[in-house]
């Protein structure tokens, strides 16, 4: 389906088809010639914080994490019942990103609600491996009335990776992971860069030390303490996002 945009750039506004890939790269031109941090951004005058990207969600700051109460397995979907502080404010039908993966709430009742994770999501994330009681990191869609922290998050998670050291760093910790790699998936922008972001379980973290199919994040105390992070250990598998930014820019490069 055809989804467009109205964007206003001070003088110019333009109507943006984002399913149409040419009309996008014109976009990418006629922005690019005037004062931005970014092709991807509105000047610096409109203040706005404004993607191409119509499923501007997360921003990747865990709220809590949520405790698995019951696993259901209907045909090839499951339905997770968790319970966290905010299942009172939750409404049918609200987003929800568990580990990173953007869920629907389907029923509540009570103190505890439900979620249901089709097969493709089980294929590429972790909740498939989850278990009665484990602690599952939560956070609600973005609000946009306010200060964007962490990184624009859309909660489409890319694929797993593997914890393979966890290093003490006098009170922070260095946690590296492994991933698949493949040329074909990098050319569409699955990879990190030094100083980038990335998603990790649905936390919005800074990349340390990328390799061609690894890199580091740096985790302070409160992370450790506040997300399932305080449960990851050599061996976990973990949920990742990749920049959405890098996916655009390595898509653009690629039509040019």
């Amino acid at each position: 389906m055809s989804m467009a945009g109205h964007i206003p750039l001070g003088s110019i506004e333009m109507l943006v088809d984002y399913s149409d890939m040419s009309a996008l790269k014109s976009c990418h031109k006629e922005f690019s010639s005037h004062q931005w941090c970014g092709p991807f951004f509105f000047n610096t005058y409109n203040q706005y914080i404004q993607l191409y990207i119509p499923t501007l969600m997360f921003s990747g700051i865990i709220e809590e994490f949520a405790t698995v109460k019951a696993i259901r397995k209907d045909r090839e979907n499951i339905d997770f019942t968790l319970s966290c502080s905010f299942t009172s404010e939750l409404k049918i039908d609200q987003s929800v990103a568990h580990n990173g993966v953007c869920l629907t709430v389907v029923s509540i009742s009570g103190d505890c609600y439900v979620v249901t994770a089709m097969k493709e999501t089980l294929d590429r994330s972790n909740l498939g491996l989850l278990k009665v009681g484990d602690k599952v990191n939560v956070e609600r869609s973005m609000l946009m009335n306010g200060r964007l922290d962490g990184h624009i998050v859309q909660g489409h998670v890319d694929q797993t990776a593997t914890c393979t050291k966890v290093e003490d760093a006098d009170g922070s910790h260095y946690f590296t992971f492994e991933y698949p790699y493949s040329k074909e998936m990098a050319k569409h922008g699955y990879f990190t860069v030094d100083k980038g972001s990335v998603t990790v379980n649905g936390v919005s973290l800074t990349v340390c030390n990328p390799k061609e199919n690894s890199f580091q994040v740096a985790i302070i105390p409160y992370t450790l303490e506040h997300t399932n992070f305080c449960d990851i250990s050599v061996g976990s598998v973990v949920n990742i996002e990749f920049d959405i930014l890098g996916k655009y820019i390595a898509r653009l490069q690629s039509i040019q």
